[in-house]
């Protein structure tokens, strides 16, 4: 009883302190817009249109585009640790971040190749992302083909990781007959954005997002039977490949959409679980998964937050900015706590 009641006043704490991330990353950017301003805007409609404007179309898109990334790539994070039983195994060891990026390479760099056929459809607002689902699309065509015909999960993971080396090994070559301009493009699509979708890519986003979500919530029975080892779980009548499939496929309707909308954002997917585990001290998914939701969005609030230098006309990169910050609280929690929950 006791442990619940903790349980439950965590998670109170944790969504009181979304609600307030989420406040104060509206309310930060380059034009000063009053709190009141923008409580009202959420009621109504502002009398100073630029600010109605801003809120609406630019910084609330932002912010609920932030909630989506961070939790989305947390809860992927946390099923490719527990299927691998591996814990630094991420989001993107399946090789989904590497299609995406090929896809995207391959559209932005392909005209250096391949002519003036990939330049007309780099002017499309929607080619990037269409590039970059296609791509993790098809690694994840093969990873599913191939686990098809392996037994050992493990093997799994070191085919990933060969999928990842084989789009990085065309990127490469893709990137050696590209010109200074469409060098410096491919790069800031590579340093991740949460800032660039409009209400109707938001709500693409959600749909497929969503779909993610709920295989995840399916596969709880699942990931804490596989935390035993696959032969006890087998024992105990899961379907070890069903299981499997399932993990697979949240994980990379989730990883590929974000790095599809967002670009390939580093280190929320590896830390967040980690983070999770060691506050909440428990392996149960029932517990880890929405807390890994909860800690992913604020997260991710916090490091947009930063990442927009308050005041300042300019936005640093956000992959730059989870890896600073995150980085050196996951070791400050390992060192603190000195033992690893998985």
């Amino acid at each position: 009883m006791l442990k619940t009641n903790t349980y439950t006043f965590s998670f109170i704490a944790l969504i009181t302190l979304l609600f307030i991330c989420f406040f104060v990353n509206i309310s930060l950017g380059s034009v000063s817009i009053p709190n009141q301003a923008i409580l009202k805007s959420f009621i109504g409609t502002l009398d100073h249109e630029s600010w109605q404007y801003i809120i609406q179309n630019y910084r609330l898109p932002k912010a609920i585009t932030a909630i989506l990334v961070g939790s989305g790539l947390g809860i992927s994070g946390l099923l490719m640790q527990t299927l691998f039983r591996n814990p630094l195994a991420g989001p993107f060891v399946l090789g989904i971040s590497s299609g995406a990026s090929l896809g995207v390479a391959l559209v932005i760099l392909g005209s250096g190749i391949f002519g003036g056929v990939f330049a007309t459809l780099l002017v499309l607002k929607w080619t990037v992302v269409i590039a970059a689902s296609l791509g993790s699309f098809l690694v994840l065509l093969a990873v599913l083909l191939v686990s098809s015909k392996v037994r050992d999960t493990m093997a799994i993971l070191i085919i990933g990781l060969m999928f990842g080396s084989i789009t990085a090994a065309v990127v490469s070559v893709l990137s050696y007959f590209s010109s200074a301009e469409q060098l410096q493009q491919y790069i800031f699509w590579g340093f991740g954005s949460l800032g660039n979708l409009s209400w109707n890519e938001v709500f693409i986003f959600f749909i497929i997002y969503c779909l993610g979500l709920l295989l995840s919530i399916i596969s709880i029975k699942g990931l804490n039977t596989l935390l035993l080892g696959e032969n006890y779980a087998k024992s105990l009548g899961l379907n070890i490949k069903q299981s499997r499939f399932i993990i697979i496929i949240a994980t990379s309707l989730l990883a590929g959409t974000i790095t599809a909308f967002a670009g390939p954002i580093a280190f929320i997917g590896l830390a967040i679980p980690h983070i999770t585990r060691q506050v909440f001290n428990t392996s149960n998914h029932k517990i880890l998964l929405p807390a890994v939701f909860l800690f992913g969005a604020i997260i991710m609030l916090i490091c947009d937050s930063i990442a927009q230098l308050p005041t300042s006309d300019y936005t640093l990169p956000i992959n730059a900015i989870t890896s600073l910050i995150g980085a050196p609280v996951v070791i400050w929690l390992l060192v603190r706590k000195r033992k690893m929950i998985f």
